[in-house]
């Protein structure tokens, strides 16, 4: 994993949600879609939240604050991959109360804690001990650079879902 390559890609991802941020009425952005689930802004809340504090596993990772421990063959093939498995998955329990509904502005907001974090995270990742890991709540522990790679993953997964809640109101009109 190319550390810059994934980075600039994390980037890109982002001006896509900052794009269709941009482009969703505020009404429709807090509104539950039609195929029931989760609103613009809750999947905005989480993704944003969640990838917050995977830059905070990240920092522990390269401020030795992990602990020596394995990383699951599966997660290893899910990160060469660079996607998720194609399966339904539930918010880990100790995050599911953070997801909430918000504002646009709000949401930018996040986008922007985000970025701030990782932008001061970024210099740092590839000098950080590969032995030094951190839990994710489903997929194990996981070295900064992984971490960093996950970010990624987890953003795209997200975009999936948000181009099938905009699917589902257009085939509701």
């Amino acid at each position: 994993m190319m550390v810059s390559k994934v980075n600039t890609s994390i980037h890109q991802i982002v001006d896509t949600y900052k794009a269709k941020l941009l482009h969703y009425n505020e009404a429709v952005f807090q509104t539950t879609p039609p195929i029931a689930g989760w609103s613009y802004s809750e999947v905005f809340a989480h993704i944003f939240d969640s990838s917050i504090l995977s830059v905070m596993a990240l920092e522990n990772c390269i401020n030795g604050k992990g602990e020596d421990q394995k990383t699951f063959f599966t997660v290893k093939l899910i990160l060469l991959w660079g996607a998720l498995p194609p399966q339904k998955y539930k918010v880990p329990k100790r995050l599911i109360d953070r997801v909430k509904k918000m504002t646009k502005t709000e949401a930018m907001r996040l986008i922007h804690q985000f970025e701030n974090a990782l932008n001061k995270a970024y210099p740092n990742i590839s000098k950080a001990a590969s032995n030094q890991k951190t839990k994710h709540p489903r997929l194990g522990y996981l070295n900064a650079k992984q971490w960093h790679r996950f970010i990624e993953i987890h953003l795209k997964h997200h975009l999936k879902q948000l181009n099938r809640i905009e699917k589902s109101f257009q085939q509701s009109i």
